[in-house]
Parts: structure tokens; C-alpha cells; sequence
């Protein structure tokens, strides 16, 4: 059975889901592979295309934020994102010394990917070599969740009836199964925050204290 990928295919609505939410709409789209109602090389090259145009947009606005004195607007902009002033200079350091590292977070872990990637332009580090690392953990990511799709599609298809003829079906089985992502995706944030907004009370409980001194 062909792919229509102009025509009635499901990819104009994918696209723009891709867009609002990315690791959902990415397993979704798997899923749809997996069930037979779209191409497998269609899916991850729009999935893989749509991160990283999104992530370089995000490298350019903090480009911009670092020249706010001709571009006000951008660094207005990319307060309201999430990149504050007061949490420029740490991200920014993370950014020209750990670049992989705060990637990788970023990209597999999708946690702060907004302040991270304006942190990464408003640094000045080249573009060339952040959209190599995006590149990569994206590949890793999208290849990870396409395939977690192709597998809950092909599932579905064998024991739900209809589902070969029903899009739709495989679309909703889709969406049950990325809940569950956005679930663990919000855990893991929340708790990811309360370790950093807690570190320094951590670092306090787990230092050495004195022990009292002996009575004379």
C-alpha cells in the first residue's frame, strides 16, 4: 500500500504538532509507521528537521539578546522564554565549557531546552559547532522515540481490529502512550528543579560538621 505524502497522508497535521510538541507528535508519528499509515523515512526526517530549525531559532534569538542594545524586543522575548537575566552568566558558562553536556541534557532529557539553547547564542559559541551537537543528540532522540512509536503501532495493528483501516485508532493509542511521556517528562523537570533549587540546602546537609568538643 503507498504513501501519499502531498495527498491525504497524515503529515500536514504531524508537522505543525511537531512544532507544539515535539516527543509526543515524534512517538505519534511513529506509531502511524508502525500501523502502516506512514512512511518510516518521512516521519524522521520531518521529526529530525522541525528540532532542529526550532533549536537553531533558539540560538538566534540569543544571539540577539546579547546585542539588547539594537534588539530590545529579542531580549524581552527571551525573558518571557525562560532566559533571565540572572540565569544568563551560569547557563552562558555551562554553554562555552560544556557544550555536549548541556546538549545532551537538553535534547534526551528535555528539561530547560529554551534558556539552554538562547544561553548557547548569547555565549557567542559558533554555530557550526552547536548544531553538530544538536544534530547528533537529536538524531539519537528522534531515532529513539520513532521507534518506540513503530513498535506501539505494530502492536496495536496485531491485536487492535481496525487499526490498518483506522488512522485514527493508531493516532489515539499514539497519544495515550505519550501522555505517559509527558508524565515522566514532567517528573523528571519537577525533580530536576528541586535539586537544583535545593542544592545549596543539600550541600549543607551533607558537609562534614564538627563534633562537639569534650567536656572539661
Amino acid at each position: 500500500m503507498g504513501v501519499d505524502v502531498l495527498g491525504d497522508g497524515p503529515y500536514g497535521v504531524l508537522a505543525p504538532a511537531l512544532v507544539v510538541e515535539g516527543p509526543v507528535a515524534t512517538f505519534v508519528g511513529g506509531t502511524l509507521v508502525g500501523a502502516g499509515h506512514a512512511a518510516l523515512v518521512v516521519v524522521w526526517l520531518l521529526a529530525f528537521a522541525t528540532d532542529l530549525v526550532l533549536d537553531s531559532a533558539l540560538f538566534a534569538l540569543g544571539r540577539l539578546t546579547a546585542r539588547a542594545g539594537r534588539s530590545p524586543r529579542a531580549e524581552a522575548l527571551a525573558a518571557r522564554l525562560g532566559f533571565t537575566a540572572d540565569r544568563r552568566d551560569a547557563l552562558s558558562r555551562t554553554a562555552r565549557e560544556h557544550l555536549p553536556t548541556l546538549v545532551a541534557g537538553a535534547k534526551l532529557v528535555d528539561v530547560g531546552a529554551v534558556p539552554a539553547f538562547c544561553a548557547a547564542g548569547w555565549s557567542g559559541v559558533a554555530y557550526r559547532r552547536f548544531a553538530g551537537w544538536v544534530a547528533l543528540c537529536t538524531a539519537v532522540r528522534v531515532s529513539v522515540l520513532v521507534g518506540l512509536g513503530v513498535l506501539t503501532g505494530e502492536h496495536l495493528a496485531a491485536r487492535v481490529e481496525g487499526v490498518l483501516d483506522r488512522p485514527w485508532l493508531a493516532v489515539l493509542g499514539g497519544l495515550a502512550a505519550g501522555a505517559t511521556l509527558l508524565g515522566v517528562k514532567a517528573v523528571v523537570g519537577a525533580a530536576l528543579r528541586a535539586v537544583r533549587e535545593g542544592g545549596v540546602l543539600l550541600a549543607t546537609s551533607f558537609s562534614p560538621r564538627p563534633w562537639p568538643a569534650p567536656a572539661a
